[in-house]
């Protein structure tokens, strides 16, 4: 799917270069491990991006990184919307603070991502509340309910624990805690690999209501190429 082509990307990198020290101990040698070596990309605005790899090629470590989760050790990674733009690799603390709201991640695995002992408001909350973004409990409290809305819960099931809940609703949850924020750009990390094949349809077509919907940028993360086709 193509974005906006009157507008500059949300996020580009270029020549992108993720780095590990490995070796322990005073006398072990020490080696390096690139993670992600010299790699380039462009995510236009309101689209799904694909990206498709073997365990091990660094898919998710660059997906990271975008984040600003993984160090970049080389290159350039810019992002851009209507009201910033950020140079990733030289940003500042205050910056990263914004970029948290406006980037985020839905996780692979919807059984360890989720607090067992939060419940599913509490959960989807927590970003509001860590990063100030509602000043009073009924504000979260109905921003909470629109975008549990948005993913398809059972508002009425606000108040229960994760365990209640299958592994396809988890991974709503997952992807209504990443919605809280208003974000721009969301990496979405095998988000369908630990589904049953039966939910997996589902919950990619909530993903690709909800880009067209709220014009969300995706890093869909996938080594199923028929999941990406998909999307």
């Amino acid at each position: 799917m193509t974005g906006r082509a009157d507008t500059p990307p949300v996020i580009t990198a270029e020549n992108l270069t993720v780095s590990y020290t490995l070796g322990h101990g005073l006398l072990a040698a020490k080696t390096r491990l690139d993670a992600v070596d010299n790699v380039s990309v462009t995510i236009e605005r309101g689209s799904f991006f694909g990206l498709v790899g073997e365990s091990g090629s660094g898919k998710t470590t660059l997906g990271r990184a975008l984040l600003h989760a993984a160090p970049i050790s080389g290159g350039k990674v810019t992002y851009q919307d209507d009201e910033v733009r950020y140079d990733l690799a030289a940003i500042s603390k205050a910056e990263l603070k914004d970029y948290r709201k406006r980037a985020q991640l839905i996780f692979q695995d919807p059984y360890a991502a989720l607090s067992p002992r939060m419940t599913v408001r509490d959960i989807i909350a927590e970003p509001l509340e860590v990063m100030g973004l509602t000043k009073t409990r009924q504000e979260t409290d109905a921003r909470v309910r629109e975008i549990a809305a948005k993913c398809r819960l059972n508002l009425e099931h606000l108040r229960r624990f994760p365990h209640a809940f299958s592994g396809g609703q988890r991974q709503r949850i997952s992807i209504a805690r990443a919605l809280v924020s208003g974000p721009r750009l969301i990496v979405a990390d095998e988000s369908v690999a630990a589904l049953d094949v039966s939910i997996q349809a589902d919950v990619l077509n909530l993903l690709k209501s909800i880009q067209r919907e709220m014009g969300i940028s995706f890093l869909f993360i996938s080594h199923d190429l028929s999941v990406v086709a998909h999307v």
